[in-house]
């Protein structure tokens, strides 16, 4: 369990409204009142009323303080009861692919094959042949046959359009013949390093690309234009907003993404917080460690990298100790040469950066860890923070040196209810002891930033804050929640969506809670997710999300 005294030096301690001279009365003032409010501030953790001015929480209390200090221009807004948390932060998503998922052929929850194919072909008659057809969230787990399809009959249907079907968790890739054809993709092709091409007994691809195996063939895709990425991003951060979230952290965008997102800061476009994470190419690198870590309109920083150690466990890429259980020959990959971890570790902390590396499996994680180990025997620093992105199986040594190396496992509590259908298959019941294993990890002394890492989630947190508490899926299975023993408190949870993300992206000082001088950014939901039973937290709507004291999504009531 987090000891107070670590979140009290992650909650600022003061309530008191700061002096009027730093928060100049403008038309901007918001006052709510007559909430349920939880600031997630230890010294005053509930509160009835708020005073938003300039953008930032000015005064946290009840209704007869904020009303005798609100200015005379405030905009006002009566809860009438309802529950205020901080804005939520979602510590790992893809912000872009939402925005590209939106556009593109949409096959989350497909329950066959068949049903995949009948949609690309729905897609297919409103596109002009030759051009590219893409989609995702196709997960073969979800299907009666659950080994993976080949390109067979996606090709049948499609023979007049390269197509490109995005696995549901990214690792995973499955293309058609046309599009095998445009890569120049044949039974000779060799595997890339850390990825492989799926066979048939005569060796030739069946259309499944692992991990990277991907890029040979997407490399073939026309890029994004910047309107394009522009009008993705903004359908991203609203959509973002709609499920009650003021921060993300952005888990390793290229520099033309990045270019974008700056741009849309500079005009006052970008309703989001963003933490972005670069993804770890040289090129990009050596453009951006090059200058002063970006900054711009408290919306969008840059100064953490992100590089991939391993695959999935869903598309059996994660790198593992032991063979998977249920595909005796196969260890999984890994994806980056081990040294280079240790080489960009190294470079960021000669340049103050912080390191995040994606590692699901138990090999990846303990990869990652000995690296980070080197580097800050090389490189010694006290609050580096650096962070393992997912951390979902680990060996029972490896727990205890996240804490001891200073390492914060990112991890997604919705990852753990999608997959624990299928992942004993994947790794038995032994190996699933380790699995998503929040309260063996917050015993030692971390913090878990939550997340979703969507779109290969639902970017609704409260998906995740229901999975920390019940191990639990929508419909309450299995009883008692799987493997229960790893579940976290209400309060956990909701640190985990709020301070943990804060403190994770050195912005705790700044966010995280609603404690005066920090940001205004918080959310309004229907039902008070603390103390409702369980079964009711996944039927809890957001009826407003408000970033910097600017409502930036409010709940449309349907007319009766």
């Amino acid at each position: 369990m987090i000891s107070s005294r670590l979140r009290s030096v992650l909650v600022a301690a003061s309530l008191f409204p700061l002096p009027s001279s730093l928060f100049p009365q403008s038309p901007g003032e918001l006052v709510v009142i007559n909430g349920r409010i939880y600031t997630v501030d230890d010294a005053h953790p509930r509160a009835q009323a708020m005073v938003i001015r300039d953008g930032k929480v000015f005064f946290v209390g009840d209704n007869r303080g904020a009303l005798a200090i609100a200015g005379p221009n405030a905009q006002r807004v009566d809860l009438d009861g309802k529950t205020v948390i901080p804005g939520m932060v979602d510590a790992h998503v893809h912000l872009v692919n939402l925005g590209s998922t939106l556009r593109n052929v949409n096959l989350v929850g497909t329950k066959s094959y068949d049903e995949v194919i009948a949609r690309v072909v729905e897609r297919a008659r409103v596109t002009p042949a030759g051009q590219w057809i893409r989609g995702r969230g196709w997960d073969q787990n979800d299907w009666a046959d659950t080994r993976f399809p080949t390109n067979e009959a996606l090709s049948r249907a499609l023979p007049n359009h390269p197509v490109y079907l995005t696995r549901v968790d990214g690792h995973a890739g499955l293309v058609n013949a046309k599009a095998l054809a445009l890569a120049g993709v044949t039974a000779k092709t060799p595997d890339p390093d850390g990825g492989r091409f799926l066979r048939d007994a005569q060796g030739n691809p069946t259309g499944v690309l692992i991990d990277r195996a991907q890029n040979i063939v997407s490399s073939k895709i026309p890029n994004a234009t910047p309107q394009e990425l522009r009008e993705m991003t903004l359908a991203a951060i609203s959509e973002a907003n709609r499920w009650g979230l003021t921060g993300v952290h952005d888990a390793g965008e290229p520099a033309e993404v990045i270019d974008v997102f700056v741009q849309l800061a500079k005009e006052g476009n970008y309703h989001l917080r963003n933490y972005v994470m670069l993804r770890a190419d040289d090129s990009v690198l050596n453009r951006f460690m090059a200058q002063p870590p970006i900054a711009v309109n408290d919306r969008v920083w840059v100064h953490s990298i992100k590089i991939t150690a391993d695959g999935a466990l869903g598309s059996r890429g994660a790198a593992l100790l032991e063979p998977y259980t249920d595909d005796p020959t196969n260890v999984g990959l890994i994806t980056v040469p081990p040294d280079r971890i240790h080489q960009v570790a190294a470079r960021a902390l000669k340049a103050g950066w912080q390191v995040m590396v994606h590692a699901i499996g138990d090999r990846a994680n303990r990869l990652v860890l000995d690296q980070y180990e080197m580097a800050l025997k090389e490189v010694p620093k006290a609050d580096h923070r650096f962070r393992v992105e997912h951390a979902q199986i680990l060996h029972w040594d490896d727990i205890p040196r996240f804490a001891q190396l200073g390492v914060i496992p990112s991890m997604q509590g919705s990852h753990a209810t999608s997959d624990m259908y299928w992942a004993v298959n994947r790794i038995g019941p032994t190996r699933a002891l380790g699995a998503y294993a929040w309260r063996s990890l917050l015993n030692t002394g971390v913090v878990i930033p939550n997340g979703s890492d969507f779109p290969v989630e639902s970017a609704n947190p409260l998906i995740s804050f229901h999975s920390f508490i019940t191990r639990q899926d929508a419909d309450n299975w299995p009883a008692g929640g799987w493997y229960a023993e790893q579940r976290t408190t209400r309060e956990e949870a909701l640190l985990s969506m709020t301070m943990w993300p804060a403190y994770a992206s050195f912005k705790e000082k700044e966010s995280g809670s609603l404690t005066p001088g920090k940001f205004g950014d918080f959310v309004v939901l229907d039902q008070d997710i603390m103390t409702i039973p369980v079964e009711q937290i996944l039927n809890t709507r957001v009826e407003m999300t408000v970033l910097g004291g600017r409502i930036v999504y409010r709940r449309e009531v349907p007319k009766t």
